[in-house]
């Protein structure tokens, strides 16, 4: 069994990102469990809370650890990451020297209604995720522009945009496995 952890980086229930994860997790094949790690309610990561077990830090540093792989599915804010998911990655860094991070595989697909389609957001995720020592997919990329116009009713419906992102979906998962 591989075991993926979700990490939707709109804390919308509504949101596009979301949409697509739904996409994506439904293209899981038989013997992949996706799980998501929900990070709405994570207290903001500050050194001084290195030394205390905050249950929410480690429900999402256990979720992260036990995980074959991560993806993480996410918008853009003002040109970067958003905090929700900087904040994650944070607290899965720390303590240091108690990194959930190293070594594991993480993929990144984002997507937006605006015509660059995240691609800030992912490239700093992936900065920010290979200093840690995680093994980033590089390809197939996901950075879906005018994403809204792929969705009616919460879910993709355009053919293209579907094929597009089971393709990712099917290197992501194969990838996830090995």
């Amino acid at each position: 069994m591989t075991h993926i952890a979700l990490v939707v980086g709109s804390l919308s229930q509504n949101s596009i990102n979301r949409a697509v994860a739904a996409h994506i997790v439904a293209q899981a094949p038989a013997g992949v469990h996706v799980e998501e790690v929900h990070i709405g309610d994570l207290p903001l990561y500050t050194q001084d809370r290195d030394s205390q077990s905050l249950p929410e830090y480690e429900r999402v540093r256990a979720q992260l650890r036990a995980a074959d792989a991560v993806l993480i599915v996410s918008p853009e804010h003002n040109r970067s990451m958003p905090a929700a998911v900087k904040n994650l990655i944070d607290i899965g860094s720390r303590p240091f020297g108690h990194s959930v991070w190293n070594g594991k595989k993480v993929a990144v697909a984002t997507a937006s209604p605006g015509s660059y389609g995240g691609i800030n957001s992912g490239l700093h995720l992936r900065q920010s995720l290979q200093s840690l020592g995680v093994e980033v997919l590089i390809a197939p990329e996901v950075f879906l522009s005018r994403a809204n116009a792929a969705l009616d009713k919460g879910q993709v419906s355009d053919e293209r945009t579907a094929a597009f992102l089971n393709k990712f979906a099917a290197a992501f998962y194969a990838w996830a496995a090995e």
